[in-house]
């Protein structure tokens, strides 16, 4: 998965004039190897998280404008790719809205590929992200 990452993100970076980020994790979530690849584009923050080595269900987060209330942002969530049940959803708002809320309110495209989605394993994988944060 990496290397089709990487691949990809080299073409960009030579078609684009600015300079892509990215940063990669992987640790044991629960006994299972988790990987986190966290990519900043001027647009969107790109976050693949994956413990079957795939990108997943794709999933988009972004922030709804449409909100009155500025302390408390809500987030729309989107499945482009994959399965849409309730649990993505709500995984994907919790490990997205904190990515985008530090990153200036952008939208985050999110990967998801998940043998364990308990509220424990989501808290690891959290602090992946933040490990791995480019913007």
């Amino acid at each position: 998965m990496y290397l089709f990452l990487s691949f990809f993100l080299c073409r960009v970076n030579k078609m684009s004039e600015s300079v892509i980020r990215s940063k990669q994790a992987q640790r044991e979530v629960n006994g299972i190897s988790t990987e986190v690849v966290c990519t900043e584009f001027s647009n969107y923050i790109f976050v693949v998280l994956t413990q079957y080595g795939k990108i997943g269900t794709l999933i988009s987060v972004t922030p709804d404008s449409r909100s009155n209330d500025l302390s408390t942002p809500t987030f729309s969530t989107k499945v482009l790719l994959g399965k849409d049940e309730p649990l993505t959803h709500v995984c994907a708002k919790n490990l997205a809205m904190f990515v985008s809320q530090e990153s200036g309110n952008r939208p985050v495209l999110l990967g998801l590929a998940l043998k364990d989605s308990s509220i424990d394993a989501i808290k690891q994988i959290k602090e992946m992200i933040k490990s791995c944060q480019v913007w």
